[in-house]
């Protein structure tokens, strides 16, 4: 039978998410920074659209690691 660690997997997979999420931020902003430049968002517009995915940002984090101890104290399968 496989060894497999669960809670090896889990953090494998927590990290993933949490690399996707900071790859959306990144590329949200990016796009936020476009829309200023060719003039379809005013600055403050994009300033105020850039905090506010910070915010959920924030938010998805906080939830997701107050979720994570929670899988972390799951009893393993064997």
């Amino acid at each position: 039978m496989a060894d497999f660690d669960f809670g090896d997997g889990l953090r494998k997979v927590f990290l993933a998410g949490v690399g996707a999420l900071a790859t959306t931020v990144e590329k949200s902003q990016e796009i936020v920074d476009d829309l200023v430049k060719k003039g379809e968002l005013t600055v403050e517009q994009g300033k105020a659209l850039n905090a506010e995915l910070k915010h959920k940002v924030q938010e998805v984090k906080e939830a997701s690691e107050e979720t994570k101890p929670e899988a972390e104290a799951a009893p393993e399968a064997e």
